[in-house]
């Protein structure tokens, strides 16, 4: 848990960069990888919280075992969902308010049991310890391409 929220910080103080662009790199702008990371972070703790523990199921799953074995996302292998797709216009106070909330909902996901989960597009089921790895892996992936955005 204290890795996600170091990565979160990272993530943070690279908000008041949210216009720069590159598109050697990337097509969307640091805000828009923020926002994206912020808004798929929010998504997986509400969806641990409110998961049944019961309906667990694990299953193996190639692509998980990949990403997890190398701990990293490669580039320009998958789309994101589109309900964490940013749609509008990003500013800096609605990324704050998007950071301080992931701050909160990871506190709230201390108390859960490890069956708590969510249900990911590629990966299947990934119970809590696995889901919180996932945003790390997550969060690293868009943080290493905000930075290869502003090395230029």
């Amino acid at each position: 848990m204290l890795e996600f929220k170091r990565v979160l910080d990272k993530l943070e103080s690279k908000i008041s960069e949210l216009d720069k662009i590159n598109l050697a790199v990337s097509k969307a702008s640091v805000g828009w990888h923020i926002d994206h990371t912020l808004m798929a972070t929010i998504g997986i703790l509400d969806a641990l919280k409110n998961s049944d523990p019961k309906t667990y199921k694990w299953k193996f799953n190639f692509n998980r075992f990949f990403v997890y074995t190398i701990n990293k996302i490669p580039r320009g292998r998958a789309n994101a969902p589109k309900s964490v797709i940013p749609k509008d216009l990003i500013l800096e106070k609605d990324l704050q308010q998007k950071m301080i909330l992931s701050k909160q909902k990871i506190e709230e996901i201390i108390i859960l049991k490890p069956n708590h989960y969510f249900n990911h597009p590629y990966f299947g089921h990934l119970n809590l310890k696995p889901s919180i790895k996932f945003l790390v892996i997550h969060a690293n992936h868009h943080l290493k391409i905000i930075e290869d955005i502003l090395k230029s």
